[in-house]
Protein backbone atom coordinates (compact mmCIF):
# COMPACT_ATOMS: atom_id res chain seq x y z
CA UNK A 1 0.00 0.00 0.00
CA UNK A 2 1.16 3.86 -0.33
CA UNK A 3 2.72 4.65 2.58
CA UNK A 4 3.20 8.11 4.12
CA UNK A 5 6.10 10.14 3.66
CA UNK A 6 8.64 9.90 5.93
CA UNK A 7 8.86 13.81 6.79
CA UNK A 8 9.07 14.53 10.65
CA UNK A 9 6.49 17.36 9.46
CA UNK A 10 2.95 15.68 8.81
CA UNK A 11 0.62 17.61 10.88
CA UNK A 12 -2.28 15.75 12.73
CA UNK A 13 -5.71 15.77 12.99
CA UNK A 14 -7.29 18.21 15.15
CA UNK A 15 -8.02 16.03 18.47
CA UNK A 16 -8.91 17.06 21.82
CA UNK A 17 -5.77 17.93 23.83
CA UNK A 18 -4.02 15.35 26.03
CA UNK A 19 -2.96 16.31 28.91
CA UNK A 20 1.30 16.54 29.05
CA UNK A 21 3.01 16.61 31.99
CA UNK A 22 5.27 19.41 30.87
CA UNK A 23 9.37 19.23 32.13
CA UNK A 24 11.27 22.37 33.09
CA UNK A 25 13.73 23.51 31.01
CA UNK A 26 16.34 25.82 31.20
CA UNK A 27 15.55 28.48 28.30
CA UNK A 28 19.21 30.33 27.06
CA UNK A 29 19.11 34.23 27.57
CA UNK A 30 20.84 37.09 27.56
CA UNK A 31 22.29 39.52 24.73
CA UNK A 32 25.06 36.81 23.99
CA UNK A 33 25.88 33.25 23.15
CA UNK A 34 27.94 33.19 26.48
CA UNK A 35 25.78 34.08 28.32
CA UNK A 36 23.08 32.34 27.00
CA UNK A 37 24.66 29.21 27.68
CA UNK A 38 25.40 29.92 31.20
CA UNK A 39 22.18 30.84 32.23
CA UNK A 40 20.86 28.15 30.83
CA UNK A 41 23.47 25.76 32.34
CA UNK A 42 22.42 27.29 35.56
CA UNK A 43 18.64 27.19 35.35
CA UNK A 44 18.55 23.36 34.22
CA UNK A 45 20.72 22.27 37.06
CA UNK A 46 18.70 23.62 39.51
CA UNK A 47 15.53 22.73 37.32
CA UNK A 48 16.50 18.94 36.87
CA UNK A 49 18.89 18.02 39.64
CA UNK A 50 21.88 18.63 38.02
CA UNK A 51 21.51 16.14 35.07
CA UNK A 52 21.46 19.32 32.41
CA UNK A 53 24.98 20.29 30.74
CA UNK A 54 26.16 22.84 28.33
CA UNK A 55 29.35 21.59 27.56
CA UNK A 56 30.36 17.70 28.54
CA UNK A 57 27.23 15.59 29.00
CA UNK A 58 26.63 14.44 32.54
CA UNK A 59 23.80 11.99 33.61
CA UNK A 60 22.55 11.38 37.27
CA UNK A 61 21.25 8.25 38.78
CA UNK A 62 16.92 7.05 37.49
CA UNK A 63 17.05 3.89 39.18
CA UNK A 64 18.77 0.39 38.41
CA UNK A 65 20.82 0.30 35.36
CA UNK A 66 19.18 3.62 34.21
CA UNK A 67 20.20 7.35 33.91
CA UNK A 68 19.08 10.58 32.56
CA UNK A 69 20.25 13.84 31.36
CA UNK A 70 19.12 16.90 29.83
CA UNK A 71 21.54 18.46 27.24
CA UNK A 72 21.09 22.21 26.64
CA UNK A 73 23.24 23.97 23.63
CA UNK A 74 23.17 27.56 22.00
CA UNK A 75 21.50 26.79 19.20
CA UNK A 76 18.91 26.73 21.03
CA UNK A 77 19.22 22.83 21.54
CA UNK A 78 16.70 20.83 24.19
CA UNK A 79 17.75 17.30 24.33
CA UNK A 80 17.10 14.20 26.61
CA UNK A 81 18.76 10.60 26.67
CA UNK A 82 17.86 7.86 29.09
CA UNK A 83 20.58 5.84 28.96
CA UNK A 84 19.97 2.30 29.79
CA UNK A 85 22.36 -0.56 31.28
CA UNK A 86 22.45 -3.36 28.69
CA UNK A 87 23.94 -5.82 30.93
CA UNK A 88 21.92 -4.83 33.74
CA UNK A 89 19.67 -8.51 35.21
CA UNK A 90 16.15 -7.96 33.89
CA UNK A 91 16.45 -4.76 31.52
CA UNK A 92 15.35 -5.52 28.01
CA UNK A 93 13.80 -3.07 24.95
CA UNK A 94 10.48 -4.42 24.08
CA UNK A 95 8.64 -2.60 20.73
CA UNK A 96 4.91 -1.51 21.16
CA UNK A 97 1.87 -0.89 18.91
CA UNK A 98 -0.73 1.56 20.19
CA UNK A 99 -2.86 -0.79 22.09
CA UNK A 100 -0.21 -3.29 23.09
CA UNK A 101 -0.39 -6.32 20.74
CA UNK A 102 -3.14 -4.40 18.21
CA UNK A 103 -2.49 -1.99 15.06
CA UNK A 104 -3.86 1.85 15.56
CA UNK A 105 -3.11 5.57 17.17
CA UNK A 106 -2.12 6.15 20.46
CA UNK A 107 -0.71 8.08 22.50
CA UNK A 108 2.92 6.73 24.01
CA UNK A 109 1.71 7.33 27.80
CA UNK A 110 -0.90 5.14 27.01
CA UNK A 111 0.34 2.43 24.91
CA UNK A 112 2.78 2.14 27.99
CA UNK A 113 -0.37 2.04 30.49
CA UNK A 114 -1.72 -0.97 28.56
CA UNK A 115 1.26 -3.05 28.66
CA UNK A 116 0.46 -5.89 30.75
CA UNK A 117 2.17 -5.97 33.99
CA UNK A 118 2.75 -9.88 33.65
CA UNK A 119 5.17 -9.42 31.39
CA UNK A 120 7.31 -6.50 33.61
CA UNK A 121 7.18 -3.08 34.28
CA UNK A 122 7.87 0.20 31.79
CA UNK A 123 10.86 2.24 33.01
CA UNK A 124 10.93 4.77 29.49
CA UNK A 125 9.66 4.98 26.49
CA UNK A 126 10.43 6.60 23.32
CA UNK A 127 8.08 7.27 19.51
CA UNK A 128 8.64 4.24 17.01
CA UNK A 129 8.31 3.95 13.68
CA UNK A 130 6.76 6.54 11.11
CA UNK A 131 3.07 4.95 9.99
CA UNK A 132 -0.28 5.08 8.53
CA UNK A 133 -1.47 8.88 9.81
CA UNK A 134 -5.46 9.56 10.97
CA UNK A 135 -7.32 9.62 7.43
CA UNK A 136 -5.57 6.50 5.82
CA UNK A 137 -7.37 3.13 5.06
CA UNK A 138 -5.19 0.99 8.03
CA UNK A 139 -4.34 4.25 9.85
CA UNK A 140 -1.68 3.40 12.32
CA UNK A 141 0.03 0.89 9.68
CA UNK A 142 4.06 0.88 10.77
CA UNK A 143 5.88 2.30 7.91
CA UNK A 144 8.36 -0.70 7.68
CA UNK A 145 9.04 -3.79 9.64
CA UNK A 146 7.32 -4.45 12.82
CA UNK A 147 8.01 -7.99 15.23
CA UNK A 148 6.65 -8.32 18.53
CA UNK A 149 7.40 -11.56 20.54
CA UNK A 150 8.59 -13.69 18.04
CA UNK A 151 5.41 -12.74 15.58
CA UNK A 152 5.07 -10.54 12.49
CA UNK A 153 3.18 -7.20 12.69
CA UNK A 154 4.41 -5.21 9.32
CA UNK A 155 6.82 -6.27 6.62
CA UNK A 156 10.46 -4.96 5.99
CA UNK A 157 10.42 -1.51 3.11
CA UNK A 158 13.89 -2.50 2.30
CA UNK A 159 14.97 0.44 4.50
CA UNK A 160 17.09 0.29 7.61
CA UNK A 161 15.21 -1.22 10.49
CA UNK A 162 16.17 -1.92 14.00
CA UNK A 163 15.97 -5.98 15.55
CA UNK A 164 16.81 -7.66 18.89
CA UNK A 165 18.41 -10.96 18.90
CA UNK A 166 17.47 -13.65 21.60
CA UNK A 167 20.21 -12.56 23.63
CA UNK A 168 18.72 -8.92 23.76
CA UNK A 169 21.45 -7.49 21.24
CA UNK A 170 20.49 -4.82 18.83
CA UNK A 171 21.30 -4.64 15.52
CA UNK A 172 20.68 -2.51 12.37
CA UNK A 173 19.98 -3.64 8.80
CA UNK A 174 18.39 -2.95 5.18
CA UNK A 175 15.99 -5.93 5.66
CA UNK A 176 13.59 -7.24 2.41
CA UNK A 177 10.69 -9.03 2.38
CA UNK A 178 10.20 -12.24 0.39
CA UNK A 179 7.00 -12.73 1.30
CA UNK A 180 4.52 -15.23 -1.02
CA UNK A 181 1.67 -17.10 -1.13
CA UNK A 182 0.62 -19.64 -3.13
CA UNK A 183 -3.09 -21.61 -2.64
CA UNK A 184 -3.94 -24.67 -4.29
CA UNK A 185 -1.68 -25.06 -6.93
CA UNK A 186 -1.16 -21.19 -8.04
CA UNK A 187 2.20 -19.45 -9.06
CA UNK A 188 3.08 -17.99 -5.73
CA UNK A 189 2.77 -14.15 -5.80
CA UNK A 190 3.76 -11.51 -3.40
CA UNK A 191 1.59 -10.53 -0.87
CA UNK A 192 1.32 -7.31 2.14
CA UNK A 193 0.88 -7.77 5.60
CA UNK A 194 -2.00 -5.90 7.93
CA UNK A 195 -2.04 -3.37 5.13
CA UNK A 196 -4.49 -1.53 2.89
CA UNK A 197 -6.14 -3.78 0.22
CA UNK A 198 -5.48 -1.64 -2.83
CA UNK A 199 -5.94 -4.55 -5.38
CA UNK A 200 -2.33 -4.90 -6.78
CA UNK A 201 -1.84 -7.90 -4.03
CA UNK A 202 -3.08 -10.08 -2.04
CA UNK A 203 -3.20 -9.00 1.84
CA UNK A 204 -2.54 -11.41 5.02
CA UNK A 205 -4.19 -9.97 8.22
CA UNK A 206 -3.12 -11.32 11.36
CA UNK A 207 -5.02 -10.99 14.60
CA UNK A 208 -2.68 -7.81 15.33
CA UNK A 209 -5.30 -5.59 12.47
CA UNK A 210 -8.38 -7.33 14.18
CA UNK A 211 -11.08 -6.39 13.56
CA UNK A 212 -10.75 -5.96 9.83
CA UNK A 213 -10.33 -1.88 9.64
CA UNK A 214 -12.32 -1.70 6.61
CA UNK A 215 -15.36 -3.37 5.23
CA UNK A 216 -14.72 -6.78 3.14
CA UNK A 217 -15.62 -6.86 -0.69
CA UNK A 218 -18.08 -10.29 -0.20
CA UNK A 219 -15.98 -12.91 -1.66
CA UNK A 220 -12.55 -11.13 -0.99
CA UNK A 221 -11.97 -12.05 2.24
CA UNK A 222 -10.98 -16.10 2.91
CA UNK A 223 -10.63 -17.28 6.53
CA UNK A 224 -6.68 -19.77 6.51
CA UNK A 225 -6.42 -22.14 9.43
CA UNK A 226 -4.02 -24.82 10.22
CA UNK A 227 -3.47 -27.47 7.95
CA UNK A 228 -3.10 -30.86 10.05
CA UNK A 229 -0.02 -30.99 11.76
CA UNK A 230 2.08 -28.71 9.49
CA UNK A 231 4.10 -25.51 10.86
CA UNK A 232 1.54 -23.00 11.33
CA UNK A 233 1.10 -19.81 14.05
CA UNK A 234 2.85 -17.37 14.76
CA UNK A 235 3.91 -15.98 11.41
CA UNK A 236 7.32 -15.30 12.37
CA UNK A 237 10.41 -14.38 9.66
CA UNK A 238 11.68 -17.20 7.44
CA UNK A 239 9.56 -19.49 8.11
CA UNK A 240 7.24 -21.42 5.87
CA UNK A 241 3.99 -22.11 6.80
CA UNK A 242 1.20 -24.40 5.66
CA UNK A 243 -2.52 -23.94 5.91
CA UNK A 244 -5.55 -24.25 4.22
CA UNK A 245 -8.83 -21.89 3.74
CA UNK A 246 -11.66 -22.91 5.80
CA UNK A 247 -14.17 -20.83 4.03
CA UNK A 248 -14.90 -17.45 3.31
CA UNK A 249 -15.53 -14.18 5.76
CA UNK A 250 -18.80 -14.31 7.17
CA UNK A 251 -19.14 -10.99 7.73
CA UNK A 252 -17.97 -7.29 6.41
CA UNK A 253 -15.82 -6.40 9.64
CA UNK A 254 -14.61 -10.28 10.57
CA UNK A 255 -12.57 -10.64 13.83
CA UNK A 256 -8.93 -12.62 13.66
CA UNK A 257 -9.45 -15.63 16.00
CA UNK A 258 -5.61 -16.33 17.58
CA UNK A 259 -4.96 -19.44 15.35
CA UNK A 260 -6.43 -18.25 12.13
CA UNK A 261 -5.75 -15.40 9.88
CA UNK A 262 -7.34 -13.77 7.16
CA UNK A 263 -6.45 -13.25 3.09
CA UNK A 264 -7.55 -10.83 1.05
CA UNK A 265 -7.17 -12.26 -2.23
CA UNK A 266 -7.24 -10.74 -5.83
CA UNK A 267 -8.90 -11.89 -9.27
CA UNK A 268 -5.31 -13.81 -9.63
CA UNK A 269 -5.83 -15.86 -6.70
CA UNK A 270 -9.96 -15.75 -6.43
CA UNK A 271 -10.11 -18.58 -8.75
CA UNK A 272 -8.03 -20.83 -6.81
CA UNK A 273 -10.02 -20.25 -3.57
CA UNK A 274 -11.87 -22.71 -2.12
CA UNK A 275 -13.32 -24.35 1.18
CA UNK A 276 -10.31 -27.01 1.90
CA UNK A 277 -7.69 -25.35 -0.66
CA UNK A 278 -3.94 -25.73 0.91
CA UNK A 279 -2.06 -22.26 1.25
CA UNK A 280 1.58 -22.12 1.74
CA UNK A 281 3.33 -19.21 3.03
CA UNK A 282 6.61 -17.72 3.12
CA UNK A 283 8.34 -15.34 5.05
CA UNK A 284 11.83 -14.91 4.15
CA UNK A 285 13.76 -11.62 4.49
CA UNK A 286 17.40 -10.58 2.78
CA UNK A 287 18.99 -10.65 5.18
CA UNK A 288 17.51 -13.76 7.35
CA UNK A 289 16.04 -12.15 10.58
CA UNK A 290 15.73 -15.66 11.57
CA UNK A 291 17.24 -14.85 14.96
CA UNK A 292 15.07 -11.33 15.62
CA UNK A 293 13.00 -11.85 18.44
CA UNK A 294 11.65 -7.93 18.18
CA UNK A 295 11.95 -5.40 15.75
CA UNK A 296 10.74 -1.73 14.51
CA UNK A 297 10.92 0.11 11.70
CA UNK A 298 12.85 4.12 11.18
CA UNK A 299 15.57 5.05 9.22
CA UNK A 300 17.69 5.94 8.16
CA UNK A 301 21.40 4.34 10.01
CA UNK A 302 22.72 7.42 11.07
CA UNK A 303 25.97 6.23 13.43
CA UNK A 304 27.97 2.73 11.84
CA UNK A 305 31.29 1.75 13.76
CA UNK A 306 31.18 4.61 15.72
CA UNK A 307 31.24 7.15 12.80
CA UNK A 308 28.29 9.37 11.06
CA UNK A 309 26.43 7.31 8.10
CA UNK A 310 26.06 10.25 6.37
CA UNK A 311 22.60 8.45 4.86
CA UNK A 312 19.88 10.95 3.79
CA UNK A 313 16.15 11.29 3.81
CA UNK A 314 12.90 13.58 3.47
CA UNK A 315 13.47 16.53 5.37
CA UNK A 316 17.12 15.70 6.31
CA UNK A 317 18.59 19.11 6.27
CA UNK A 318 15.78 21.00 7.76
CA UNK A 319 15.63 20.90 11.54
CA UNK A 320 12.79 19.31 13.08
CA UNK A 321 12.41 17.49 16.38
CA UNK A 322 13.94 14.15 16.06
CA UNK A 323 14.10 11.05 17.80
CA UNK A 324 16.84 8.18 17.75
CA UNK A 325 17.69 4.97 19.26
CA UNK A 326 21.64 4.47 19.60
CA UNK A 327 24.25 1.83 22.00
CA UNK A 328 27.61 0.50 22.32
CA UNK A 329 29.02 -2.00 24.19
CA UNK A 330 27.48 -0.89 27.52
CA UNK A 331 24.65 1.40 26.98
CA UNK A 332 21.71 1.84 25.13
CA UNK A 333 20.29 5.25 24.75
CA UNK A 334 16.85 7.16 24.12
CA UNK A 335 17.75 10.15 22.60
CA UNK A 336 14.92 13.12 21.54
CA UNK A 337 15.45 16.07 20.48
CA UNK A 338 12.94 19.34 21.17
CA UNK A 339 12.06 21.67 17.90
CA UNK A 340 9.77 24.12 16.80
CA UNK A 341 9.76 25.93 19.73
CA UNK A 342 11.56 29.33 19.55
CA UNK A 343 13.38 30.03 22.73
CA UNK A 344 13.83 26.59 23.69
CA UNK A 345 15.12 24.30 20.74
CA UNK A 346 15.20 24.30 17.08
CA UNK A 347 15.36 21.02 16.13
CA UNK A 348 18.37 19.59 14.39
CA UNK A 349 19.32 18.43 11.14
CA UNK A 350 19.84 14.29 10.47
CA UNK A 351 23.42 15.19 10.32
CA UNK A 352 23.33 16.98 13.23
CA UNK A 353 21.43 14.80 15.48
CA UNK A 354 23.94 11.81 13.72
CA UNK A 355 27.39 14.29 15.37
CA UNK A 356 25.01 14.49 18.70
CA UNK A 357 25.03 10.31 19.18
CA UNK A 358 29.01 10.07 18.41
CA UNK A 359 29.60 12.36 20.94
CA UNK A 360 27.14 10.39 23.25
CA UNK A 361 28.83 7.59 22.52
CA UNK A 362 27.25 5.56 20.46
CA UNK A 363 28.73 3.02 17.77
CA UNK A 364 25.51 2.36 16.47
CA UNK A 365 22.02 4.57 15.94
CA UNK A 366 18.62 4.78 13.78
CA UNK A 367 16.77 7.73 13.10
CA UNK A 368 13.13 7.15 14.27
CA UNK A 369 9.81 9.21 13.39
CA UNK A 370 9.99 12.96 14.29
CA UNK A 371 8.17 16.43 14.49
CA UNK A 372 5.26 15.88 16.55
CA UNK A 373 5.49 12.71 17.34
CA UNK A 374 8.80 12.89 19.14
CA UNK A 375 8.32 12.10 23.06
CA UNK A 376 10.54 10.30 25.85
CA UNK A 377 8.75 9.47 28.74
CA UNK A 378 10.81 8.09 31.76
CA UNK A 379 8.62 6.51 34.86
CA UNK A 380 5.11 8.63 35.04
CA UNK A 381 6.40 11.47 33.28
CA UNK A 382 7.30 12.85 29.86
CA UNK A 383 10.85 14.47 29.60
CA UNK A 384 10.73 16.36 26.67
CA UNK A 385 8.31 19.51 25.37
CA UNK A 386 6.30 17.93 22.17
CA UNK A 387 5.90 20.68 19.57
CA UNK A 388 2.31 20.90 19.76
CA UNK A 389 1.77 21.37 23.03
CA UNK A 390 0.47 17.99 23.60
CA UNK A 391 0.93 14.33 22.95
CA UNK A 392 0.24 13.25 19.89
CA UNK A 393 -1.30 9.89 18.90
CA UNK A 394 1.07 7.14 17.72
CA UNK A 395 1.55 3.60 15.75
CA UNK A 396 4.34 2.49 17.85
CA UNK A 397 6.83 2.86 20.49
CA UNK A 398 9.91 1.16 21.75
CA UNK A 399 10.08 0.70 25.31
CA UNK A 400 12.65 0.10 28.40
CA UNK A 401 10.92 -3.05 30.58
CA UNK A 402 12.29 -4.02 33.80
CA UNK A 403 11.15 -7.48 34.26
CA UNK A 404 8.90 -8.71 37.15
CA UNK A 405 11.21 -9.73 40.29
CA UNK A 406 9.76 -13.04 40.06
CA UNK A 407 10.90 -14.00 36.53
CA UNK A 408 13.81 -15.57 35.63
CA UNK A 409 17.02 -12.39 35.13
CA UNK A 410 18.78 -14.54 32.18
CA UNK A 411 19.08 -12.06 28.97
CA UNK A 412 17.39 -14.43 27.03
CA UNK A 413 14.37 -14.59 29.30
CA UNK A 414 14.38 -10.83 29.27
CA UNK A 415 11.02 -8.46 28.10
CA UNK A 416 12.94 -7.75 25.18
CA UNK A 417 13.61 -10.98 24.25
CA UNK A 418 11.39 -13.23 25.47
CA UNK A 419 8.80 -14.85 22.79
CA UNK A 420 6.39 -16.95 21.75
CA UNK A 421 8.68 -19.44 19.66
CA UNK A 422 6.97 -20.69 16.52
CA UNK A 423 5.00 -23.82 17.09
CA UNK A 424 5.80 -27.07 15.45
Amino acid sequence: MPRPAESPNRVPAEAPPVPVRRPRHGRPAGPGPALRILLAGLLALWAAGGAVTAGPIAFRDAGPGLSVAHVVRDEPWSLHVVRVDRHHPGLGFFPSLAFHDRIGLNPLSEQVALFPKALGTVEAAINGDFYAVENDPMPGDPRGLFLQRGSLVSAPIARDCLWFDTSGAPHVDTVRARFTVRVGDSTPVDFGLNEDFDGARPVVLTRAASPAPDPWDPGAGWVLARDGSHPWLPLSPGRTLRGRVRGPARTVRPEIAPDTLLLHAGPGLRPHLREGATVVLETATEPSLAMAVSAIGGGPALVHLGRVTGKSAAKAFERHPRSAFGWNGRHGFLVVVDGRQAGLSVGMTLAELSEFLVELGCDEAINLDGGGSTELILGDGILNSPCYGRERATATGLLVVRAPASAPTGRAESPGTSSARPSP
